[in-house]
Protein backbone atom coordinates (compact mmCIF):
# COMPACT_ATOMS: atom_id res chain seq x y z
CA UNK A 1 0.00 0.00 0.00
CA UNK A 2 1.32 3.26 -0.98
CA UNK A 3 1.82 6.61 1.15
CA UNK A 4 -1.35 8.36 0.27
CA UNK A 5 -3.38 4.70 0.22
CA UNK A 6 -3.88 4.94 -3.70
CA UNK A 7 -3.15 1.62 -5.93
CA UNK A 8 0.24 1.57 -7.66
CA UNK A 9 -1.51 2.24 -10.85
CA UNK A 10 -3.82 4.88 -9.59
CA UNK A 11 -3.25 8.80 -10.54
CA UNK A 12 -3.18 11.70 -7.00
CA UNK A 13 -6.40 13.33 -7.20
CA UNK A 14 -6.18 15.54 -10.58
CA UNK A 15 -7.80 19.04 -10.92
CA UNK A 16 -7.43 21.72 -13.84
CA UNK A 17 -8.57 24.74 -13.18
CA UNK A 18 -8.92 27.53 -16.26
CA UNK A 19 -8.22 30.97 -16.59
CA UNK A 20 -7.32 31.65 -12.57
CA UNK A 21 -6.29 34.80 -13.92
CA UNK A 22 -7.40 37.87 -16.24
CA UNK A 23 -4.53 38.45 -18.19
CA UNK A 24 -2.89 35.99 -20.06
CA UNK A 25 -4.40 34.83 -23.47
CA UNK A 26 -4.81 31.69 -22.11
CA UNK A 27 -3.96 30.19 -17.91
CA UNK A 28 -4.72 26.66 -16.24
CA UNK A 29 -4.03 25.84 -12.44
CA UNK A 30 -3.38 22.23 -12.41
CA UNK A 31 -2.92 20.57 -9.16
CA UNK A 32 -2.19 16.89 -8.83
CA UNK A 33 -2.09 15.65 -5.24
CA UNK A 34 0.34 18.33 -3.28
CA UNK A 35 1.50 19.55 -6.51
CA UNK A 36 0.61 22.96 -7.80
CA UNK A 37 1.45 24.69 -10.90
CA UNK A 38 0.36 27.51 -12.31
CA UNK A 39 0.71 27.90 -16.36
CA UNK A 40 0.00 30.99 -18.33
CA UNK A 41 0.01 31.37 -22.18
CA UNK A 42 1.42 34.95 -24.20
CA UNK A 43 0.43 35.48 -27.32
CA UNK A 44 2.95 37.51 -29.18
CA UNK A 45 3.77 39.42 -32.55
CA UNK A 46 7.38 38.37 -32.61
CA UNK A 47 9.21 35.41 -33.94
CA UNK A 48 12.44 34.21 -33.85
CA UNK A 49 14.55 35.68 -36.73
CA UNK A 50 15.51 31.89 -38.05
CA UNK A 51 11.46 32.02 -38.70
CA UNK A 52 10.56 35.57 -40.11
CA UNK A 53 9.32 35.09 -43.56
CA UNK A 54 8.88 31.64 -43.54
CA UNK A 55 4.55 31.95 -42.79
CA UNK A 56 5.26 29.87 -39.44
CA UNK A 57 4.64 30.48 -35.68
CA UNK A 58 6.38 29.39 -32.56
CA UNK A 59 5.55 28.26 -29.26
CA UNK A 60 8.42 28.07 -26.36
CA UNK A 61 7.88 27.43 -23.01
CA UNK A 62 9.65 28.47 -19.69
CA UNK A 63 9.24 26.99 -16.12
CA UNK A 64 10.07 28.04 -13.20
CA UNK A 65 9.82 27.19 -9.02
CA UNK A 66 8.56 29.63 -6.64
CA UNK A 67 11.26 30.05 -3.15
CA UNK A 68 8.53 28.63 -0.91
CA UNK A 69 7.52 25.74 -3.30
CA UNK A 70 9.29 23.08 -1.41
CA UNK A 71 9.94 22.05 1.60
CA UNK A 72 12.62 24.20 2.48
CA UNK A 73 13.51 27.69 0.81
CA UNK A 74 15.34 27.41 -2.55
CA UNK A 75 17.08 30.93 -4.28
CA UNK A 76 14.35 33.10 -6.15
CA UNK A 77 15.82 31.99 -10.04
CA UNK A 78 16.82 34.60 -12.52
CA UNK A 79 15.66 34.09 -15.77
CA UNK A 80 16.16 30.45 -17.21
CA UNK A 81 19.71 30.43 -14.81
CA UNK A 82 20.36 26.92 -13.43
CA UNK A 83 20.70 23.93 -15.26
CA UNK A 84 17.73 22.24 -14.44
CA UNK A 85 15.09 25.24 -14.95
CA UNK A 86 16.71 25.41 -18.87
CA UNK A 87 16.39 21.39 -19.29
CA UNK A 88 12.53 21.44 -17.91
CA UNK A 89 11.78 24.34 -19.79
CA UNK A 90 13.19 23.27 -23.09
CA UNK A 91 11.43 19.73 -22.30
CA UNK A 92 8.00 22.01 -22.50
CA UNK A 93 8.76 23.90 -25.38
CA UNK A 94 9.14 20.42 -27.56
CA UNK A 95 6.39 18.70 -25.74
CA UNK A 96 3.71 21.95 -26.78
CA UNK A 97 5.72 22.27 -30.15
CA UNK A 98 4.95 18.15 -30.67
CA UNK A 99 1.45 19.25 -31.25
CA UNK A 100 1.54 22.52 -33.20
CA UNK A 101 1.36 23.02 -36.69
CA UNK A 102 3.15 26.15 -36.31
CA UNK A 103 2.34 26.74 -40.24
CA UNK A 104 -1.06 27.69 -39.55
CA UNK A 105 0.34 30.21 -36.88
CA UNK A 106 0.63 32.90 -39.24
CA UNK A 107 4.30 34.07 -37.69
CA UNK A 108 2.96 34.60 -34.00
CA UNK A 109 4.66 33.05 -31.18
CA UNK A 110 2.92 32.11 -27.40
CA UNK A 111 4.74 31.53 -24.64
CA UNK A 112 4.17 28.96 -21.71
CA UNK A 113 5.09 30.21 -18.56
CA UNK A 114 4.97 27.46 -15.74
CA UNK A 115 5.31 28.77 -11.97
CA UNK A 116 5.14 25.78 -9.30
CA UNK A 117 3.74 27.05 -6.62
CA UNK A 118 3.63 24.13 -4.49
CA UNK A 119 6.17 20.97 -5.17
CA UNK A 120 5.36 17.68 -4.47
CA UNK A 121 7.17 15.47 -6.86
CA UNK A 122 5.73 15.44 -10.55
CA UNK A 123 6.13 19.45 -11.28
CA UNK A 124 7.53 19.07 -14.97
CA UNK A 125 4.55 16.67 -15.72
CA UNK A 126 2.03 18.73 -14.30
CA UNK A 127 3.28 21.57 -16.22
CA UNK A 128 2.90 20.03 -19.64
CA UNK A 129 -0.39 18.63 -18.44
CA UNK A 130 -1.43 21.80 -17.54
CA UNK A 131 0.37 23.92 -19.86
CA UNK A 132 -1.26 22.19 -22.47
CA UNK A 133 -4.29 23.26 -21.50
CA UNK A 134 -3.18 27.19 -21.21
CA UNK A 135 -2.06 26.81 -25.11
CA UNK A 136 -4.90 25.50 -26.18
CA UNK A 137 -7.07 28.27 -24.52
CA UNK A 138 -4.80 30.90 -25.94
CA UNK A 139 -5.15 29.29 -29.76
CA UNK A 140 -8.91 29.25 -29.09
CA UNK A 141 -9.06 32.79 -28.46
CA UNK A 142 -7.07 33.61 -31.43
CA UNK A 143 -9.12 31.68 -33.58
CA UNK A 144 -12.65 33.65 -31.75
CA UNK A 145 -10.75 37.06 -32.32
CA UNK A 146 -9.93 35.87 -35.95
CA UNK A 147 -6.21 36.33 -36.02
CA UNK A 148 -6.03 32.40 -37.31
CA UNK A 149 -8.68 30.57 -39.47
CA UNK A 150 -8.26 26.98 -37.13
CA UNK A 151 -6.58 25.72 -34.14
CA UNK A 152 -3.27 24.70 -35.20
CA UNK A 153 -3.17 21.41 -32.66
CA UNK A 154 -2.96 17.94 -34.01
CA UNK A 155 -4.10 16.47 -31.02
CA UNK A 156 -3.71 16.03 -27.03
CA UNK A 157 0.07 15.83 -24.70
CA UNK A 158 0.28 15.47 -20.98
CA UNK A 159 2.90 14.12 -19.36
CA UNK A 160 2.91 11.49 -16.00
CA UNK A 161 6.11 10.16 -13.98
CA UNK A 162 6.72 6.42 -13.09
CA UNK A 163 8.80 4.69 -10.83
CA UNK A 164 10.30 1.51 -10.02
CA UNK A 165 11.14 0.06 -6.38
CA UNK A 166 11.70 -3.17 -5.75
CA UNK A 167 9.83 -4.76 -8.93
CA UNK A 168 6.89 -2.72 -7.70
CA UNK A 169 5.59 -0.25 -10.08
CA UNK A 170 4.19 2.77 -9.32
CA UNK A 171 1.99 5.66 -11.71
CA UNK A 172 2.65 9.55 -10.69
CA UNK A 173 5.00 9.89 -7.57
CA UNK A 174 4.47 12.13 -4.46
CA UNK A 175 7.75 13.80 -3.15
CA UNK A 176 8.43 10.74 -0.38
CA UNK A 177 8.08 7.81 -3.15
CA UNK A 178 10.18 10.02 -5.77
CA UNK A 179 12.89 10.53 -3.12
CA UNK A 180 12.86 7.26 -2.54
CA UNK A 181 12.35 5.10 -5.90
CA UNK A 182 15.09 2.69 -7.60
CA UNK A 183 14.32 3.90 -11.11
CA UNK A 184 12.59 6.92 -12.18
CA UNK A 185 10.85 7.73 -15.56
CA UNK A 186 8.69 10.93 -16.69
CA UNK A 187 6.54 9.47 -20.03
CA UNK A 188 5.52 12.64 -22.66
CA UNK A 189 2.45 10.91 -24.31
CA UNK A 190 0.53 12.56 -27.32
CA UNK A 191 -3.24 11.41 -27.58
CA UNK A 192 -2.56 9.52 -30.57
CA UNK A 193 -0.38 7.16 -28.34
CA UNK A 194 2.89 8.04 -29.47
CA UNK A 195 5.63 9.51 -27.31
CA UNK A 196 7.17 12.95 -27.64
CA UNK A 197 9.93 11.71 -24.87
CA UNK A 198 10.84 9.16 -22.28
CA UNK A 199 13.27 10.04 -19.13
CA UNK A 200 14.53 7.49 -17.17
CA UNK A 201 17.48 6.98 -14.84
CA UNK A 202 18.02 3.25 -12.57
CA UNK A 203 19.45 5.38 -9.48
CA UNK A 204 20.20 1.79 -8.42
CA UNK A 205 19.81 -1.28 -10.25
CA UNK A 206 19.49 -1.47 -13.82
CA UNK A 207 15.83 -1.86 -14.81
CA UNK A 208 14.46 -5.15 -17.65
CA UNK A 209 12.58 -4.72 -20.73
CA UNK A 210 9.69 -6.19 -18.92
CA UNK A 211 10.01 -3.46 -16.46
CA UNK A 212 9.97 -1.03 -18.67
CA UNK A 213 7.29 -2.45 -20.73
CA UNK A 214 5.18 -2.10 -17.51
CA UNK A 215 6.04 1.20 -16.76
CA UNK A 216 5.27 2.52 -20.12
CA UNK A 217 1.87 0.54 -19.80
CA UNK A 218 1.09 2.57 -16.36
CA UNK A 219 1.89 5.91 -17.99
CA UNK A 220 -0.23 5.06 -20.77
CA UNK A 221 -3.18 4.71 -18.59
CA UNK A 222 -1.99 7.74 -16.45
CA UNK A 223 -1.85 10.08 -19.59
CA UNK A 224 -5.47 8.62 -21.32
CA UNK A 225 -6.69 9.54 -17.47
CA UNK A 226 -5.32 12.99 -18.15
CA UNK A 227 -6.55 13.30 -21.94
CA UNK A 228 -9.72 13.09 -19.95
CA UNK A 229 -9.40 15.79 -16.95
CA UNK A 230 -7.88 17.90 -20.08
CA UNK A 231 -10.96 17.18 -22.09
CA UNK A 232 -13.16 18.78 -19.64
CA UNK A 233 -11.84 21.89 -20.37
CA UNK A 234 -11.20 22.13 -23.89
CA UNK A 235 -12.83 19.52 -25.80
CA UNK A 236 -15.96 21.73 -26.63
CA UNK A 237 -13.88 23.82 -29.12
CA UNK A 238 -11.10 20.63 -29.59
CA UNK A 239 -12.37 17.50 -28.76
CA UNK A 240 -10.43 14.48 -28.11
CA UNK A 241 -9.53 11.50 -30.32
CA UNK A 242 -8.54 8.87 -29.16
CA UNK A 243 -6.54 6.35 -31.68
CA UNK A 244 -7.49 2.90 -29.85
CA UNK A 245 -5.60 1.26 -32.52
CA UNK A 246 -2.36 1.82 -30.93
CA UNK A 247 -3.04 0.81 -27.78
Amino acid sequence: MRIDKRDFNQLRPVKITPNPIAYPEGSALIEMGGTRVLCTATIEENIPKWLQNSGKGWVNAEYGMLPRSTHTRIQREKAMSSGRTQEISRLLGRSFRAMTDLSQMKEKSIIIDCDVLQADGGTRTAAITGGFVALALAFNKMKTQGSIETIPLKGYVAAVSVGLKKDQVYLDLNYEEDSAIDTDMNFVMTSQKAFVEIQGTAEKEPFTKAQMDQMTDYATLGCLHLFEKQAEIIGSFFPLNINNSQL
